[in-house]
């Protein structure tokens, strides 16, 4: 029971943020595609007009910290047999980082240095967290292949959003670094249910 418990809050959690974004997004004041293109999630975040609905994407951000925390710590570490304190580590790194970013908004010369050290705490080390357990786990062979493809998708991106960012595409790149932890958060959900039903 306590297994499809965490498979539950894995999936719940990337749908909830998937969701929660696209709601921020379309409230946002600019169109979908532009919002999705040009503006970062961090922008969704911040409490003005441009983003009405940015408790919603703070929620999200606070939400995804806290199942990474709770599923990797009560269940996914059973499956890590490397490395633990690494692993121990670097979700603690990049769960903290979330929850930073979602109680910290960017924007404000006073605390973006805050929400800033916190996004790449989020970015950074959740995809490091996901290079380290795919060379850590015991079993799941093709999960440890897909997520180390994820990892390294998100490295990518983050290194090319980290030395282009005044460029207009940045937000793509930000998107496609963050994406991978929550499409990694749902793929894990899914394999823990289907392990236990």
């Amino acid at each position: 029971m306590k297994y499809k418990i965490i498979g539950l809050i894995y999936l719940l959690g990337s749908i909830y943020y998937v969701v929660a974004e696209l709601i921020s997004a379309i409230f946002f004041n600019d169109s979908l595609f532009n919002t999705y293109i040009f503006h970062t999630i961090s922008e969704l975040g911040i409490p003005n007009i441009n983003s009405p609905l940015s408790f919603l994407m703070n929620s999200a951000f606070i939400l995804i910290g806290l199942t990474l925390i709770c599923g990797n710590f009560i269940e996914f570490k059973d499956y890590v047999v490397k490395n633990k304190n690494l692993f121990y580590i670097f979700t603690m790194i990049t769960s903290l980082g979330v929850i930073i970013v979602g109680l910290i908004h960017g924007g404000n010369p006073l605390t973006s240095g805050y929400h800033t050290l916190g996004a790449i705490m989020a970015i950074l080390g959740g995809n490091l967290l996901m290079l380290i357990i795919s060379k850590s786990m015991k079993d799941f062979d093709n999960f440890q292949k897909v997520t180390c493809i994820l990892g390294l998708i998100g490295l990518i991106s983050f290194w090319i959003m980290f030395f282009n960012m005044s460029n207009m595409f940045m937000p793509v790149f930000e998107r496609l670094s963050v994406y991978t932890m929550i499409i990694w958060n749902f793929l894990t959900g899914v394999i823990i249910l289907k392990r236990v039903i």
